[in-house]
């Protein structure tokens, strides 16, 4: 009977701490400078500086960053690869999850993504990275609103310590229903179903485009959300979801259910993505993040140019 008793008390104890140690920091998309310094130096922390360096070549994680983020810059640690032509894909499994256990991640890992918060463009690099760790089955990944810029403004500590990150345990848990390839997307057309082109007007009606984009125009029944509607310029953070809901509904998007965001490779999408499903809370929203680009490397597929 003691046996049985202290077996029972053994096991209730190990869930206890397997519970207590997958306890999420926080639950929320973003978060602000004053958190992130209020959880500095907890042991399933990890912060990744995702910055890219300048044209002037400027390091920005040598001169600066958040004590002890990890770096990881957007354009060139393979956060996105080019697949069959199609440039800005989700990287191959194994090679993804091999690149965010290197940074220290593991499973229970609470993952804070800093970018450089100068523009809503730049910022798109930390949306992607964080639907990344989403699609993965990642769910404890957070954004610094405002990125290192607001670090840097609300006067927090600043360290230029380089830090090796001692490689982590991560186990990809794929959840397809936030990723949308080509077939979702002829579906989502033959069911009229809404999708999001996060470009530029001027590439939505078909007046520009970029050169990873075959032809002008855009995908049949799309809804253009520009990206930069995702961003307040005054306060230099995202957008709210008072201001994303006023957003939607000025674009005439009344079924909200199960939109495809696009763009031309998957990065701005990723913000016109994580803006309606995270900050929004709008219901399966997915990524199509071979957008434009993969699209339009088939001929046959329909694109559409407004006069």
């Amino acid at each position: 009977m003691r046996f049985h008793v202290l077996a029972t008390a053994l096991v209730l104890g190990l869930a206890a701490a397997g519970s207590a140690q997958a306890e999420r920091l926080t639950d929320q998309p973003l978060v602000d400078a004053a958190w992130l310094n209020s959880q500095l130096g907890k042991p399933d922390l990890v912060i990744i500086d995702i910055r890219d360096t300048p044209k002037d070549g400027t390091a920005p994680y040598a001169a600066g960053h958040v004590p002890g983020a990890v770096e990881a810059q957007y354009g060139v640690y393979g956060w996105r690869a080019k697949i069959d032509g199609a440039p800005g894909l989700l990287p191959k499994l194994d090679d993804i999850s091999a690149k965010i256990a290197a940074l220290g991640v593991s499973d229970d890992t609470q993952v804070v993504i800093v970018p450089a918060g100068s523009d809503v463009a730049e910022f798109g690099g930390a949306t992607r990275v964080y639907w990344t760790f989403k699609v993965l089955g990642h769910d404890n990944v957070t954004v610094l609103d405002g990125g290192y810029k607001a670090w840097a403004d609300a006067g927090q500590p600043v360290s230029t310590d380089v830090v090796t990150p001692v490689a982590g345990s991560f186990t990809a848990k794929p959840r397809p229903e936030l990723r949308a390839e080509v077939a979702e997307v002829e579906q989502a057309i033959a069911s009229d179903t809404n999708l999001i082109d996060a470009r530029s007007v001027a590439q939505f009606i078909g007046k520009e485009k970029t050169n990873t984009v075959q032809s002008l125009g855009t995908i049949p029944t799309a809804v253009n959300l520009n990206f930069d509607k995702f961003w307040d310029k005054d306060a230099g953070k995202f957008a709210s979801k008072a201001a994303i809901d006023a957003l939607v509904q000025q674009a005439g998007v009344t079924d909200t259910d199960g939109l495809i965001t696009f763009c031309n490779t998957g990065h701005l999408a990723s913000i016109a993505w994580f803006g309606l499903s995270e900050v929004a809370g709008l219901k399966g929203v997915r990524l199509y993040d071979g957008s434009m680009s993969q699209w339009t490397l088939d001929p046959a597929r329909p694109v559409v140019v407004q006069n």
